[in-house]
């Protein structure tokens, strides 16, 4: 039996390299956004804690100078909180191109696969003909060795 090669195999390979480094720029987009995601809680509790500090400073003796620097502590989180949901929605884009990337690296590697899979199934399907072929080859030889002894010997052939 003849052994089986796919002649591209090696595009094969390359597909699933591609997609290796697919798989990796995703995950690495994936935790880029999840780091972003981090700091921009971490802005919104510091945003929480200086506005619970200016609750406080309203409460009791009123000192206008800590309560107004309070107030603008407050007002550089909230530009601190756009700035930082802004790096959130370009790692988002990120994330959803990466994935777009892989959907479509995956689908070409699955489709070399297929491909693959059918060229193999072509390969059994000749080398059974093949094989068909040499058995009927071998019997018509041996039928007409039989025969060709038997009218040799005289023997009536039927």
């Amino acid at each position: 039996m003849a052994r089986f090669r796919y002649s591209m195999q090696s595009i094969l390979d390359i597909k699933l390299k591609l997609e290796s480094q697919a798989k990796q720029e995703f995950s690495t987009a994936n935790a880029v956004l999840d780091t972003e995601r981090a700091k921009l809680g971490a802005l919104f509790d510091r945003k929480a804690g200086y506005e619970s500090q200016g609750r406080e400073l309203r409460q009791g003796s009123l000192k206008l100078r800590d309560i107004q620097e309070n107030k603008l502590a407050v007002l550089c989180m909230e530009g601190y909180i756009a700035e930082q949901q802004l790096c959130v929605r370009h790692a988002e884009e990120d994330l959803e191109r990466a994935r777009q990337k892989l959907t479509e690296v995956m689908m070409e590697r699955k489709t070399h696969e297929k491909l693959k899979e059918k060229s193999f199934e072509q390969f059994l399907m000749d080398e059974k003909k093949q094989e068909s072929k040499e058995v009927d080859e071998l019997t018509s030889y041996t039928y007409g060795q039989r025969r060709s002894r038997e009218a040799k010997s005289g023997a009536v052939v039927v």
